[in-house]
C-alpha cells in the first residue's frame, strides 16, 4: 500500500476536557488552529498523550470524528491511535477511523494480558488492521508504558507477509539500535516516526525523517530548528536545540508530566482541561513554580 510517510513534526493532541473531566470537543479546533499556526501539518490522536486509556471508546469515535471535521480547513493530517486491550474496541476504533477519512492508524499492543512472542503481537495487529482494510497501519511501540519488549526489526520480518495495510512503526523507545534496524530494513521500506522527543536528535543523525511527539504540542519552534540545523550541518546548533528539549521535559515532568502540559497548554491560550485518573493534576502553585521555571530556562522566548 502506497502511503505518505511522517515527516517533520507530527503533534501526539491533547484529549480535551472540561475542568469537570467530561469530554469537551468544543476544544479541538482551538487545537487544530494552534497547532496550524505553528507549523505544524500533522496530528495523532487519541494515543498516549490523548490519554486513551482513560477514554471510553464512544469518546474516542467522537474525538476522531471531531478532529477529521476541523483538520482540512487547517491544513492537518490526520492519524488515529486505535489500540485497546480489547481488541475488538480496536477492530471497532479502526473501522471507524476509516470511515471518517483517517490517513492513518495505528495501535498500542494489549499490555494487560501480553503478547508473549513477536508471532502473537503480529496476531494482534493484523486482526485489528483488518477492520480497516484500506488505511495505512502503524504499530505504536512504547514498551516503557505497554511492558511489551520485543524486537521491532523481527516484528516488520513477519508482520509484512502478514498486513498488507502495514506504513511503519511509531517508535518510542530508547532502543537506538533496533532504530536503526528498523530505519533501514528492507532498504528503508517502512516508515518509522521517532517518538522520545528529548532524544529526537539522535534518531534523526541515525536515519529517522519524521517525528511524533507531545511537546510539538507547546514547543514546535525547538524541533524545527533543530532539523533546520541538522539539515544544514550545523551540528552545534541541532544540539543546542535538543538541550531545550531536555530541560524542558525535566521542568514539565517534575511535577506530573500530563497535567503540568495540559496546564501549561492552557497558559498558552489553548485550554485541554485537566488530565484523568489516574494522572496527577498540579495545584495552582505547582503551575506557578512550573511557569517560573520554565521562565529561568527562557522557555517564553523559544518555544515558537
Amino acid at each position: 500500500m502506497s502511503h505518505p510517510r511522517f515527516t517533520g513534526l507530527t503533534a501526539a493532541a491533547h484529549t480535551p476536557f472540561h475542568d469537570d473531566g467530561s469530554l469537551n470537543l468544543s476544544a479541538i479546533e482551538k487545537q487544530a488552529a494552534h497547532l496550524a499556526g505553528t507549523g505544524v501539518k500533522s496530528v495523532f490522536i487519541c494515543g498516549s498523550t490523548g490519554e486513551s486509556h482513560s477514554v471510553t471508546a464512544d469518546e474516542r469515535r467522537q474525538v476522531a470524528a471531531r478532529w477529521m471535521e476541523v483538520a482540512k480547513p487547517h491544513g492537518l493530517t490526520v492519524t488515529v491511535h486505535v489500540g485497546s486491550n480489547c481488541l475488538e474496541d480496536a477492530r471497532s476504533l479502526a473501522a471507524h477511523a476509516q470511515s471518517v477519512g483517517a490517513a492513518g492508524i495505528s495501535m498500542l499492543s494489549p499490555s494487560y494480558f501480553k503478547p508473549a512472542s513477536v508471532a502473537m503481537l503480529v496476531a494482534c495487529c493484523k486482526h485489528v488492521a483488518a477492520a480497516a482494510p484500506k488505511t495505512p497501519f502503524y504499530y505504536y511501540d512504547i514498551p516503557a508504558l505497554t511492558g511489551v519488549t520485543l524486537p521491532m526489526d523481527e516484528f516488520l520480518v513477519q508482520a509484512e507477509p502478514e498486513i498488507p495495510t502495514l506504513a511503519g512503526i511509531k517508535f518510542t523507545s530508547s532502543d537506538l539500535m533496533q532504530l536503526q534496524l528498523c530505519t533501514h530494513h528492507a532498504g528503508g521500506k517502512f516508515d518509522i516516526p521517532y517518538g522520545c522527543d528529548e532524544w529526537m536528535l539522535a534518531a534523526v543523525a541515525l536515519g529517522a525523517k519524521g517525528a511524533i511527539g507531545s511537546t510539538f504540542n507547546f514547543a514546535p519552534g525547538i524541533y524545527q530548528r533543530l532539523l533546520s540545523a541538522y539539515a544544514k550541518g550545523d551540528m552545534a546548533g541541532a544540539q543546542a536545540e535538543q538541550l531545550r528539549s531536555a530541560r524542558l521535559v525535566k521542568v514539565v515532568a517534575a511535577r506530573g508530566y500530563m497535567g503540568c502540559a495540559k496546564a501549561l497548554m492552557r497558559h498558552l491560550g489553548v485550554p485541554v482541561g485537566p488530565a484523568r485518573l489516574p494522572q496527577k493534576n498540579p495545584s495552582a502553585a505547582e503551575v506557578e513554580a512550573m511557569l517560573k521555571d520554565l521562565e529561568a530556562i527562557g522557555y517564553f522566548s523559544w518555544w515558537k
